[in-house]
């Protein structure tokens, strides 16, 4: 992993996903919630003031030591109990059915495998625990989608990886999730980055 891998593209994603407006999406996210939730690709710590007073512990999985270091102040703020327990989503030493629910924000996009990733969340979420998945993805005008596949390989290269072209809601649906509830819309700026799932499965 190069210098830009590990000190430039952390700073470029974590500065992405951290405007105000993306809130109420991260609060549609983790609404209701509660005991202990896994999340992967727990970044700067952005969805920690979403959480429920519900949740009393976060597992949290973060590769980039910047991205650990950016989440110091939000975790000292939490009233959650936060555990670090890997670096990486798609491999988790964890024993099966050892979380009540998992989150996932703008980390399908980038997880090597992000298929992978899915099964062991499912692994090791306990029978009747939910996934929720907040992402962007492909979009559902061919258009916009031709714009999609032309940005995607300097979309890899800026954002450390970052497609543009995955389907969350059909990653989601074929490795072991039932999904409950999608909602998808555009948000404010240029549409090959900001068509937004948000959605749940059991």
């Amino acid at each position: 992993m190069g210098f830009y891998s590990r000190h430039v593209a952390p700073r470029i994603v974590d500065t992405a996903c951290s405007p105000s407006s993306l809130g109420r999406w991260r609060s549609r996210c983790v609404e209701g919630l509660s005991g202990t939730v896994i999340e992967i690709g727990f970044g700067g710590g952005r969805n920690l003031p979403y959480y429920p007073t519900d949740v009393k512990e976060i597992w949290a999985v973060e590769p980039s030591p910047v991205m650990r270091r950016r989440s110091a102040a939000r975790r000292e703020a939490s009233p959650c109990e936060i555990r670090w327990v890997g670096l990486d989503g798609q491999d988790l030493d964890l024993d099966d059915d050892t979380v009540d629910h998992a989150v996932v924000t703008f980390s399908l996009c980038t997880i090597p495998d992000p298929a992978r990733a899915l099964r062991e969340l499912r692994r090791v979420v306990r029978p009747g625990g939910e996934l929720r998945v907040l992402e962007h993805g492909l979009a559902p005008d061919p258009a916009v989608q031709s714009w999609q596949h032309r940005c995607e390989p300097f979309e890899k290269v800026i954002a450390d990886g970052c497609h543009l072209t995955r389907d969350p809601q059909q990653l989601v649906a074929d490795n072991g999730w039932n999904i409950t509830s999608v909602f998808q819309r555009y948000t404010p700026g240029p549409k090959p980055w900001t068509f937004f799932t948000s959605l749940r499965a059991l």
